[in-house]
């Protein structure tokens, strides 16, 4: 059972969720908000997110780790794993040990060995019949996720869908379309992003994302608008030319 403190945050996360269900959201942020919640609240290292996008095909959105990324990109490489495994089929998906992968999963196992993760739950971000994604947790020990994690892990999942997959959007397919779309070319941007920060000021992968994150949020931006800018302009010629200068 969860316990006070864990039950307050895990209040805390969905009050920030339901929080996107207003327009103008940052798909992004929103999804970001979802694994890093998920990694502090539950017994796990890493989570991560695939979405789909308009042409059928799962791409990573968010994630909280490069090594979970690298995993997932391994996954959709493959074309097999847990968390596409997960998205097939809708339901949560557990490998509480990747050494007991199926044969099918060989380059996502040794590709999770590599980066030192040991079991993953898959969880889908599904509303009613519609899987858009899944929610990728990774632990660096094996053993089973307890299923009172499980079930909060569904119910974030199941209103961070929401938040993208809001009523109006459903009765509209166009503007799921361009809300999916607009996320991953985002993220896209968000990447390019972080490698300049990380190039000019010396800094992680990891690092530089905190650092983007950090303005966007002070200075009340979505992460895309200030990627753009750091992209388009190198940030020598913008208001945000302090992220590539060391402090």
């Amino acid at each position: 059972m969860i316990d006070g403190t864990r039950e307050d945050r895990l209040i805390d996360t969905f009050a920030t969720l339901a929080d996107t269900l207003v327009a103008g959201y940052d798909v992004v942020e929103l999804l970001q908000t979802l694994v890093e919640s998920c990694a502090s609240l539950f017994d796990i290292t890493a989570a991560g997110v695939l979405l789909l996008d308009v042409d059928g095909q799962l791409e990573v959105v968010a994630s909280t780790s490069e090594a979970s990324r690298l995993v997932e990109v391994m996954q959709l490489s493959a074309r097999a794993g847990p968390c596409v495994e997960c998205f097939t089929t809708g339901t949560v998906v557990s490998l509480p040990n990747v050494e007991d992968s199926p044969p099918g999963w060989q380059r996502f196992r040794d590709s999770a060995r590599e980066q030192g993760f040991a079991a993953v739950y898959a969880v889908p971000l599904r509303l009613r019949e519609t899987t858009i994604g899944a929610l990728n947790l990774l632990s660096s020990v094996p053993g089973a996720l307890r299923q009172q994690d499980v079930r909060a892990a569904q119910a974030l999942a199941d209103v961070a869908t929401i938040g993208i997959l809001q009523e109006r959007t459903l009765r509209e397919s166009n503007t799921v379309r361009e809300q999916l779309t607009n996320a991953l070319n985002s993220r896209v941007l968000i990447e390019q992003a972080k490698g300049v920060i990380a190039q000019s000021r010396g800094v992680s992968m990891e690092e530089a994302f905190v650092l983007l994150r950090n303005y966007a949020r002070s200075n009340r931006l979505m992460l895309s608008q200030v990627a753009q800018g750091l992209v388009d302009e190198g940030g020598r010629n913008s208001d945000d030319g302090w992220l590539l200068r060391g402090v």
